[in-house]
């Protein structure tokens, strides 16, 4: 496993030597940790690799992917080498495991969501879907980064009525922006802050078992 990114590793119920399965990489917000999103995919946990991964950054209260100047403000140096890390960890863990490359998934809360967003985007067909919850994409992303498209990508994208941290313009923005590019995208708010209610979880675990129907 990759010396830069500690994760916590799920196999699915029916699992087989010889079989190639789904995967989702699942990336945790600020001051948390891998740990933190297990509740919410535990529906799905039976048919999915599941890769909970720890962000590299130290914090008062956990871990994160990268560091910032402030709220929505990321320090791109720090952004860019995150990046380049989880796209070398993706792809370490595509040849170490028997996943099914054309059924890979990324889902993200908060920093975890904005990586997400950006891997989408960044990965192209690499990337099957996302799922994004409460993130943006960084203006130097869309403007600076060499983005793909990708035809075959699904997002799935939620954001709280009420997020004081991301005002709900960021995530109607981040629907208008992947529907600008013909990403087949879902897009859903509800009645909640900077945090995830049961109803979303029970709407992109649906999304998610849809996908690989």
């Amino acid at each position: 496993m990759s010396a830069e990114y500690m994760c916590d590793l799920s196999f699915p119920d029916d699992f087989k030597e010889g079989k190639t399965y789904p995967a989702i990489f699942v990336m945790h917000g600020a001051g948390s940790n891998e740990k933190d999103l297990v509740p919410i995919l535990e529906g799905v946990k039976g048919r999915f690799i599941l890769f909970f991964i720890r962000g590299n950054i130290k914090t008062e209260t956990g871990y994160k992917f990268f560091d910032l100047h402030g709220i929505g403000n990321p320090v791109k140096e720090s952004f860019d080498r995150s990046v380049q890390g989880l796209t070398a960890f993706i792809k370490e863990m595509k040849e170490a495991h028997p996943i099914d490359k054309d059924q890979v998934y990324l889902l993200g809360f908060s920093q975890g969501a904005i990586m997400a967003m950006t891997l989408a985007l960044t990965l192209g067909d690499e990337i099957r879907g996302i799922v994004a919850m409460n993130g943006y994409i960084p203006s130097f992303v869309k403007e600076e980064y060499s983005l793909k498209t990708s035809s075959r990508q699904s997002v799935y994208i939620s954001h709280g009525e009420s997020d004081p941290i991301f005002p709900i313009h960021i995530g109607n923005d981040n629907q208008d922006y992947f529907m600008s590019r013909a990403v087949n995208t879902t897009y859903e708010t509800y009645p909640a802050g900077h945090f995830i209610v049961p109803e979303n979880v029970s709407s992109l675990q649906q999304w998610l078992l849809q996908q690989i129907k």
